[in-house]
């Protein structure tokens, strides 16, 4: 059909969609490169989705030289848009129907029709992706000027779980940071803008962390390091961190004994419920 673009001299093509008219766009263009002595303007124009707006892009282009590609979803106003380009002398071209139409007597069952599907998802993978890019860049106290961005800042001592707490809930969607807690180790200064009630300290045993850490330095094959794996000297450090938390007010939740999943939903949970009434609370 497009090749009527050269013998009829088109001066513009309308893109109509339900959505924002990206793909039909870049295809539409794609396709006049093979016609490189023709002067034509692709206008876009997003979120057609009822017969009032067809209306109205139909006034616009009769009377100029013009066609219409359209790629909307909805097969009731495909149909309308095609019998109004009829009346009207307008050509249009469906780029939807037909593949719409194949994949149905393919699969055997109807499409739903639902305008903004595809961007609905895909916007949902890339704040996935932008949550995990941000858990990764703030782990282990990195990039503290950006700390207040977190939706979620975990601290805690060294192993008691907080990189992959913190990875795990970046794949949910949850932008985390999370700092370590050293004793003697002065905090981050941009800890103390953060929103105390997105900040959430994890409580662990003696034993299991006496058990994590044990695990680590095996892994590395380093030697043991009393002050870091002692039973007594692990039970103080827990002891100063929980003094540490109570005192600037964070929440605390006991991470001993327990899967990451069920971590991260009570997390989730703690946090949803705090700011349910923020519409941004998820990006």
């Amino acid at each position: 059909m497009l090749d009527e673009i050269a013998s009829n001299k088109f001066q513009m093509i309308y893109i109509a969609s339900c959505g924002q008219g990206i793909n039909a766009f870049h295809l539409v263009e794609s396709t006049l490169v093979q016609f490189p002595d023709s002067d034509i303007t692709v206008v876009k124009v997003p979120h057609v989705r009822t017969e009032s707006q067809v209306d109205e892009l139909i006034d616009k282009v009769k009377d100029i030289e013009s066609l219409i590609v359209h790629t909307l979803v909805n097969s009731e106003l495909r149909r309308y848009l095609t019998r109004k380009g009829i009346e009207n002398h307008i050509v249009t071209i469906d780029m939807m129907g037909p593949i719409l139409s194949k994949i149905q007597a393919f699969l055997n069952k109807p499409p739903m029709e639902m305008p903004g599907l595809y961007r609905e998802i895909h916007q949902v993978d890339l704040q996935q992706v932008s949550a995990i890019d941000f858990a990764l860049a703030h782990d282990d106290g990195l990039n503290p000027d950006t700390l207040t961005e977190a939706e979620i800042v975990l601290v805690g001592l060294s192993r008691a779980g907080k990189t992959p707490l913190s990875m795990y809930m970046g794949v949910q969607g949850w932008k985390v940071a999370n700092i370590p807690y050293v004793p003697g180790v002065p905090m981050p200064e941009t800890l103390d803008l953060v929103d105390r009630r997105r900040v959430v300290a994890l409580n662990i045993n003696s034993e299991q962390l006496l058990s994590h850490r044990k695990m680590r330095q095996e892994s590395l094959g380093t030697k043991d390091i009393y002050a870091y794996s002692g039973k007594e000297e692990v039970e103080e450090e827990i002891r100063n961190a929980q003094k540490y938390y109570i005192t600037k007010g964070f929440s605390m939740i006991n991470v001993s004994n327990k899967p990451i999943e069920t971590s991260a939903e009570e997390i989730a949970e703690m946090i949803t419920r705090r700011f349910k009434a923020d519409a941004h609370i998820r990006g």
